[in-house]
């Protein structure tokens, strides 16, 4: 039996991604705040199959874990250059984009000098002591199989978001790879004659180029199919980023559900498009490969989704069915190796079940996240992170506003803005007088 301990903390995080990793930096100078975060991994890891050499995160530097919210954090990016002694170089590289693996090791470096961090922390299931008014959250050790009780006031949800699989794809069979884990499956599937990616974003682009810069040295067909109308870049200009801010979210959360919804699907190109220097080396690329006699063995189709697929195991090939949506035409490919690049989706964690009586939920059964991130009938129990696209809207897996949310969330678990919270940062004006 667990032995319970009967401290109780203001608040236990669960999950331990970027956003709560945050959160960690942000509260450990804070005296008045008693908080624990559990983590089921061993070590600080984020999305490991996609850490390309060459990847470079989307958001600026100063998008890391603390300096929006406090620029003189000892948690900095900064801080962590000066200590790695490298901190001179990434100033004459003169970019402000930090490579993803980079990004990576400072998190772990982060996470290293924090306290209150405990990996190798399963949670099995969280409950509600009527008597005491403490969420009681049971614990399993990954490393050696023990049970442990945490008694908490507060709880903050940081578990991220799944791989998404198209349903036709769901227990299709075979060695299919989600982007996820794409480099620990990089080998097998060169090995193969022919890969498809079905998918349109960033990490869609990424593995193309990563795969055409090597087809020459393997013997695959390479292929990629998206549903987009084209190969969206990441819009990242200015004014659009303005969105990325206070009164954007105040707008967007003030807005109708279906509105919201709408909004979503139509904004994806706003935080879900591909690198335009990205977009550019993979044409380039194509026009190098374009000048062998063979030409480039590479097919890239837009407008086409996929709405059929079938595994034969005796030839280890997948058959997908396929429809370009402008000429309402369909088509069948066949391919050995099939990448889903097709994203990530939020689902509600199953060891909050005991308590889904306290949570507050929309129509659609979704978190209903009121706009200090709270999602429990009270108000002031429940914090989630990077689970309120539906409400919050674009803003919410972004790095850059990550220091503004916790800063938000601390206020709400101190009861006292302690980091400064910006009201206003927009030239714009997103809704009418």
């Amino acid at each position: 039996m667990p032995q319970p301990d009967f401290h109780i903390h203001d608040f236990v995080a669960i999950g331990l991604g970027p956003f709560n990793l945050g959160l960690a930096c942000l509260t450990a100078p804070i005296d008045d705040l008693d908080g624990v975060f559990l983590e089921r991994k061993p070590e600080f890891d984020w999305h490991p199959g996609m850490l390309l050499e060459t990847s470079m995160l989307q958001t600026p530097f100063l998008a890391d874990l603390v300096t929006l919210a406090d620029p003189a954090s000892p948690y900095s990016f900064l801080s962590y250059l000066k200590d790695s002694g490298r901190l001179y170089s990434f100033y004459i590289r003169e970019c402000f984009y930090p490579l993803r693996t980079e990004y990576v090791d400072y998190c772990r470096w982060a996470a290293n000098r924090v306290p209150s961090i405990r990996f190798e922390r399963d949670v099995t299931a969280v409950e509600y002591d009527e008597a005491e008014h403490v969420y009681v959250i049971r614990v399993t050790s990954t490393a050696n199989g023990h049970q442990e009780i945490y008694r908490a006031r507060r709880l903050v949800l940081g578990t991220g978001t799944p791989p998404h699989i198209p349903e036709p794809c769901r227990d299709l069979g075979g060695d299919l790879v989600h982007s996820s884990g794409y480099l620990q499956n990089r080998e097998t599937l060169q090995a193969k004659r022919s890969i498809a990616i079905v998918g349109s974003g960033q990490s869609a682009a990424e593995i193309f180029y990563d795969l055409l810069a090597a087809i020459d040295e393997h013997e695959y067909e390479l292929a990629w199919f998206t549903r987009s109308a084209r190969f969206f870049p990441l819009e990242y200009t200015k004014l659009t980023l303005e969105m990325t801010s206070p009164e954007y979210v105040d707008y967007f959360h003030a807005l109708p559900a279906d509105v919201r919804d709408r909004l979503i699907t139509s904004q994806k190109g706003l935080y879900k498009g591909i690198d335009s220097s990205l977009i550019n080396d993979i044409f380039d690329l194509l026009y190098i490969k374009a000048r062998h006699k063979d030409g480039p063995r590479a097919r890239l189709m837009t407008n086409t989704e996929l709405t059929g697929a079938a595994y034969d195991a005796d030839s280890g090939t997948y058959a997908l069915d396929l429809r370009q949506a402008e000429q309402e035409r369909d088509l069948r490919l066949n391919t050995e190796g099939l990448i889903l690049a097709t994203g990530y989706r939020y689902q509600a964690p199953k060891f909050l079940d005991p308590i889904r009586e306290r949570i507050r939920w929309d129509a659609h059964g979704r978190f209903d996240v009121a706009r200090d991130y709270s999602i429990d009938k009270a108000g002031d129990e429940i914090y989630v992170q990077n689970a309120e696209l539906h409400t919050h809207g674009l803003v919410s897996p972004d790095l850059g506003m990550a220091a503004y949310r916790n800063s938000w969330i601390i206020r709400s678990l101190l009861g006292r803005e302690y980091y400064p919270i910006e009201r206003a940062i927009a030239f714009q004006e997103f809704a009418a007088p």
